[in-house]
């Protein structure tokens, strides 16, 4: 009757400890490092087996009967690693020495640091076997009792006759008993910080998708509204081309009738007036073509880029005869310079070259109504990382009505101009600088803009030499 006090008394003390032990988990090291936790969990078993001693059935003066191999069938079934089951059984077996060191206590020793080595043989069945926790648990419980109870046979100090028959036919039972009976305690804790750590990464993965629903509601609402202006400016771009095509395409129809009509009344000079507004109307509708075209080649990564030898100094002359009447016209001062150091030629695409700097020219001239425009051709030096890079940079500047700052980069989307009414009072489609933009992207270069409302603009076109 006294054993089974005793090896009562052992399981309440190791509920006890193993309760406070998942508290202390539970508010301390739930979120410490892997390499705490298994410290903790060698320390804890260690623990448990000196305080089963510390309570155990004192027989004699040095023999105690106690459950501290119960720590060692735990750690077997929970955390199957060899060398920890080497040392936590090791480890108890020596701390039975601090209640004296006896032939008895060296016994304790040699008993437990057998039952850690046996315990370290079955951990690789209990890793690899398919069999269910209930099973593995089972043989583990039997076979670490037999193996206790022949060691205490073996190499206890007691008579292995009384032993035999008076004491082993209660402590075996009862240590059998108690084990199942800690172990399925044991088991329902561990299920119960399983069930807890689900419940933690079910609440972190449901927060987790929260905050990726919200970003992804944002990012929608945001394509949503920029789906809805792209449509607003996809239908002023209608009306503006509808207009733009409506009006060349009126003065063909109407002069090229009025000619047919009244043929014989008509004056030469009618004629060759007609003629040539009919001529410029064409003109003007195969620009626009050609700019839409050529935004969808852009768009499509089908337009050509074809590169060869550019001579630097001829595109101001042949720009500034272009632009000159239309300078003459307005009123305008109308000058070009080329900078110190250029070089005599420059390996690009001539005809998207003055392309992007007919656009940048018309544009110059449409929004000034007095002052001046300059088309500057000049080096520059840029350096990064130790690389030098150097850039032939055409710079158009005008004295007109000025861009706002926070307008800069909108005026290079398609479709898109720094006033919605500029289409109404200045005519044109918002596609020049787009594409312009684009082309100097194909040719290895880009376009910069410093405006001011008030003073003027100034568009820089860079290509690498």
């Amino acid at each position: 009757m006294d054993y089974l006090k005793m090896f009562f008394v052992n399981t309440a003390l190791l509920i006890t400890v193993a309760y406070l032990a998942n508290l202390i988990y539970k508010h301390t090291i739930t979120h410490a490092p892997d390499y705490l936790k298994r410290l903790s969990w060698i320390v804890l078993a260690i623990f448990a087996g000196w305080i089963s001693s510390f309570f155990g059935y004192r027989l004699g003066e040095h023999v105690i009967f106690d459950l501290r191999f119960v720590p060692l069938i735990i750690a077997t079934l929970a955390y199957p690693q060899p060398l920890v089951l080497v040392l936590i059984g090791v480890a108890t077996g020596l701390l039975r020495l601090t209640f004296g060191i006896t032939e008895a206590a060296w016994a304790g020793v040699i008993n437990l640091s057998l039952l850690g080595i046996c315990c370290a043989a079955l951990s690789f069945w209990v890793r690899r076997s398919a069999a269910s926790v209930r099973f593995k648990g089972g043989v583990v419980i039997l076979l670490v009792n037999l193996i206790n109870a022949i060691n205490i046979a073996v190499f206890g100090v007691i008579p292995y006759r009384e032993y035999l028959l008076e004491i082993m036919p209660v402590t075996l039972p009862a240590g059998l008993l108690l084990s199942v009976v800690f172990a399925l305690i044991i088991l329902d804790f561990q299920q119960e910080l399983l069930r807890n750590e689900q419940i933690k990464r079910a609440n972190a993965l449901l927060s987790t998708q929260t905050e990726e629903l919200k970003k992804n509601k944002i990012v929608l609402e945001e394509r949503a509204e920029q789906l809805m202006i792209a449509s607003q400016f996809k239908s002023e771009f209608l009306a503006t081309m509808s207009h733009e095509l409506r009006t060349p395409l009126n003065s063909i129809i109407n002069l090229s009738q009025l000619i047919e009509e009244n043929e014989d009344s008509l004056s030469q000079p009618e004629v060759r007036e007609f003629g040539a507004i009919i001529h410029r109307s064409g003109e003007d509708l195969l620009t626009l073509i050609n700019d839409i075209l050529d935004l969808s080649k852009v768009e499509a990564g089908q337009l050509d880029i074809i590169k060869e030898e550019l001579n630097v100094s001829e595109i101001p002359l042949l720009l500034a005869m272009q632009f000159a009447v239309t300078a003459r016209q307005k009123g305008l001062e109308f000058t070009t310079s080329l900078g110190e150091s250029l070089p005599p030629t420059l390996h690009s695409d001539p005809q998207r070259v003055q392309q992007i700097l007919r656009n940048l020219l018309s544009n110059a001239f449409k929004f000034t109504k007095e002052g001046r425009v300059s088309l500057n051709v000049r080096l520059e030096q840029q350096r990064s990382d130790r690389i030098r890079q150097d850039w032939l940079v055409f710079e158009v500047k005008d004295s007109g009505m000025g861009i706002p700052p926070e307008r800069h980069a909108v005026i290079f989307e398609a479709f898109r101009q720094a006033d919605p009414t500029i289409s109404r009072n200045y005519g044109g489609t918002g596609l020049g600088l787009s594409i312009s933009n684009d082309l100097s992207r194909l040719l290895g270069g880009y376009i910069t803009v410093q405006s001011k409302v008030g003073h003027g603009s100034v568009f820089s076109l860079y290509l690498p030499v």
